[in-house]
């Protein structure tokens, strides 16, 4: 993604293509301290939080916000973006996540995460302040209806299909653990943890993926709404015959 003016009017055609209601935030992992503490009127926490409140206090309240495992209230949230290692075992969910000792581990092993020992730190930031310079990801909460025209333009030239995990429990791993560990566009449910936490609306779901195929998803959209495909989609009507609309939709042009 470049920056300034062209991060704007990227940001200006997503909001007009997809009417989002929460706030576009790029995240960042740091090798140093130093380097996250570097950053444009970067907020520090003066409490314990989790991840998903740090995430929320970009796109939900419009902050810059740098931490370090210790400022996170847990080592889940540690390891997801490599700050601290991988809980194998997941004990502490038995009884209340899971009905056995085999099965917490297994989610835990499914988790897709940063490996640890690399960073040190991270940031999110609302993605028009251009703070991050550039960011490793983005993050696009969004309605399902708006989140389907997205993974539409992502499709749009040199198709893919998509396969994405849910792990349930710890969720962020689908999303900004995935994106961050792999590089490749992650959707995800967001979990009890991120709504409770997070505040996360029952409506929304959450995309991750890198600033270049945030440009991609954006170009193919508008190639979409040229053809009339396009968010809000409007019902065509439960008992109406649909051939014209179909034929409007769904008919190839040579």
């Amino acid at each position: 993604m470049t920056e300034g003016n062209d991060t704007q009017t990227l940001l200006a055609e997503l909001n007009q293509l997809l009417r989002l209601k929460t706030t576009v935030i790029g995240m960042k992992l740091f090798e140093t301290v130093e380097e996250m503490a570097a950053i444009p009127r970067i907020r520090r926490p003066k409490a314990k939080h989790t991840t998903d409140q740090i995430v929320s206090m970009g796109s939900r309240l419009g902050w810059t916000v740098g931490i370090t495992a210790e400022d996170l209230v847990g080592q889940q949230c540690q390891a997801v973006i490599g700050l601290a290692p991988r809980d194998e075992e997941g004990a502490r969910y038995v009884g209340i996540w899971h009905g056995d000792a085999e099965s917490a581990a297994a989610r835990q092993r499914a988790l897709s995460v940063v490996p640890h020992g690399r960073y040190q730190a991270m940031a999110v930031s609302p993605l028009e302040s251009g703070r991050l310079d550039p960011p490793d990801i983005c993050l696009v909460y969004a309605t399902p209806g708006q989140m389907i025209i997205l993974i539409n333009g992502l499709q749009y030239r040199n198709y893919r299909k998509f396969e994405w995990s849910v792990v349930g429990e710890t969720a962020c791993a689908d999303s900004w653990g995935r994106a961050l560990a792999t590089g490749e566009p992650s959707l995800s449910l967001p979990c009890y943890a991120e709504r409770r936490y997070g505040g996360v609306p029952d409506e929304e779901m959450l995309m991750a993926l890198k600033p270049a195929d945030l440009r991609i998803a954006v170009e193919g959209m508008k190639a979409l709404a040229k053809n009339g495909l396009r968010y809000p989609i409007p019902s065509y009507g439960i008992q109406q015959d649909p051939s014209a609309g179909m034929g409007a939709s769904y008919a190839g042009k040579s």
